[in-house]
């Protein structure tokens, strides 16, 4: 009873002296970006509920482009207003940062998103069924596969208009992911991201059960992933007694100088600081794909609906990526000596994984997402730099990697046969003398992965070998400069498979995209070429976004 009384005294003197009780301060200006999509995302289920169906489709589209334009303009209106350099700071109350690196993954996520809602609104690939365009996506997505309610759906010409705010709600999260200042917001900001991915990769109209495996295994894996990053916050906590990234750092690097008595036992543990920040680098290496995190990836790419796979192949790594390098940069540099050599070891085990794998694939999507898998280890070079340089390249790389994987997967979305979309390698045999333009549109993006010169890729692996060679990881960029070659390879056999191959009598077509494909298709191509043959200026932005605020 003392205690019911004590709890309840205390209750009323809060209540009683509200001036006491600080209220939180949010800048919503510098949160901008953030607030607009998840705005646009409850709007569009409002949408849903309330606009005639015929009416959906037009108003769904078009406040998703209005959205991200908007989140996009309020990126750049921050950094001219400085916040990406002189005025960086942690804003609402100590979760969110809002510095160069922040803001330069947000711009380059909200790009990505913008041109993958053009993918998502394409209706024009599949032909009409029962009179209707229809999309990528599941008539019925509730319904058995198959089944009575599904075939209704289908001739009624249903379309699943809710992927919009769907895809909006994980762009929310991925803005969050690379922002974070404190574990909790990261952990949040991940599972709000995470969601609606699993939900995307479960609606293809095509191949139903194929997606709905791909969309289990990557909610199950997710779940580990999300469980051990979990774990590794709790441990952190547990070693510096808060779960904020400066607050953390200053214990690594200065030991606790104030010891909250309640902790006293557990602070300064290496033991939690070590098993702890493995278990988080673990739960972000899984959404990054690199090995051995990987075995999700080329399940997911094939079974999602290739639109859903190009959005996630390019805006999650962008996300991912961003969050590691801060975690690296801002909570664990006292701990460099002990992450760098298991990093180099990821590295390596993953261009080389992704590399050798890859050219035993027979199915285009598992072989992109295998050239994913390499790709991540790639980046991972310029992440193991350590410095200014290091930053900057990896900003740099992911850009330029994700309009390529975008264009890339916009393409697949074209090669078609009866059962839908041509996904098997030996369909595209002569794709270049049945479709030229289509053929040397995909050949660009493959030189582009493979790093040939004057493409973006290209580029991109020199800066992040460069900063890796300067930081002492020679090693490290001779074994990616041997992972580069052998990916040649299986670009390269694509390009002689489409080329100079007889096609088929009974080979695919190349639909015919309506402006939204070709728009998206043709972004990708400009900007591989752009950030290829005049990369400087993007260099220097990317150098000028290097710099984190602690």
């Amino acid at each position: 009873m003392s205690s019911v009384a004590s709890v309840h005294s205390l209750w009323t003197a809060a209540a009683g002296a509200p001036g006491k009780i600080p209220g939180p301060h949010i800048e919503y200006a510098q949160l901008s970006p953030t607030l607009i999509v998840l705005g646009a995302a409850v709007l569009g289920i409002m949408i849903e509920a309330f606009v005639p169906r015929r009416s959906r489709y037009y108003s769904q589209l078009l406040l998703s482009l209005v959205a991200l334009a908007a989140a996009f303009a309020a990126v750049i209106g921050l950094a001219a207003a400085g916040f990406g350099s002189s005025k960086a700071h942690v804003a609402a109350m100590g979760a969110v940062a809002v510095d160069g690196p922040a803001l330069f993954l947000q711009g380059t996520i909200l790009l990505v998103s913008l041109i993958a809602v053009f993918t998502f609104a394409e209706r024009r690939l599949d032909p009409a069924a029962h009179g209707r365009h229809v999309d990528s996506f599941a008539a019925q997505p509730a319904a058995v596969p198959g089944g009575e309610a599904e075939q209704a759906a289908v001739k009624a010409g249903f379309t699943t208009t809710e992927v919009f705010p769907i895809l909006l709600f994980a762009v929310g999260g991925m803005l969050i992911f690379p922002a974070a200042n404190d574990l909790l917001t990261l952990f949040v900001a991940l599972e709000v991201f995470s969601l609606p991915l699993y939900i995307l990769c479960a609606l293809a109209r095509r191949q139903r059960l194929l997606s709905q495996e791909s969309a289990l295994k990557y909610f199950l894996l997710g779940a580990f992933s999300s469980a051990f990053l979990l774990f590794g916050v709790a441990l952190l906590y547990g070693y510096a007694g808060t779960v904020t990234y400066a607050g953390i750092a200053e214990v690594v690097s200065d030991g606790a100088k104030q010891i909250d008595p309640a902790l006293a036992g557990t602070m300064s543990n290496d033991a939690l600081l070590l098993i702890g920040g493995a278990l988080v680098l673990m739960g972000l290496l899984f959404k990054v794909g690199a090995v051995p995190f990987h075995m999700w990836t080329p399940d997911v790419y094939q079974g999602a609906p290739t639109p859903v796979t190009g959005f996630m192949a390019a805006a999650t790594k962008v996300a991912a990526f961003g969050a590691l390098l801060r975690v690296l940069y801002v909570v664990l540099p006292g701990l460099r000596w002990d992450w760098r050599p298991v990093m180099w070891g990821v590295a390596i085990i993953t261009m080389l994984g992704g590399a050798i794998v890859a050219i035993t694939q027979t199915d285009i999507k598992r072989l992109l997402a295998y050239s994913s898998i390499a790709h991540a280890g790639f980046i991972l070079a310029g992440v193991i730099a350590t410095s200014k340089d290091g930053v900057s390249s990896v900003l740099f790389y992911l850009g330029a990697y994700s309009f390529v994987t975008l264009g890339a997967f916009a393409v697949v979305t074209l090669v078609r046969d009866a059962g839908g979309e041509a996904t098997q390698l030996s369909k595209w045999a002569g794709l270049g003398r049945r479709s030229p333009l289509v053929a040397a549109v995909f050949a660009v993006f493959l030189l582009a992965f493979a790093g040939i010169p004057l493409t973006s890729g290209f580029a991109g692996k020199f800066a992040v070998f460069k900063a890796a060679a300067q930081s002492g990881a020679g090693w490290l960029v001779v074994v990616g400069v041997i992972s580069s070659a052998i990916a040649a390879f299986f670009y390269i056999r694509v390009i002689v498979l489409m080329f100079f191959n007889e096609p088929k009598a009974e080979g695919p077509t190349v639909a015919v995209p309506s402006p939204l494909t070709s728009t998206a298709i043709a972004i990708g191509v400009t900007a591989t070429l752009v950030l290829g043959l005049a990369p400087q200026y993007f260099l220097d932005l990317a150098g000028h976004a290097g710099v984190f605020v602690r």
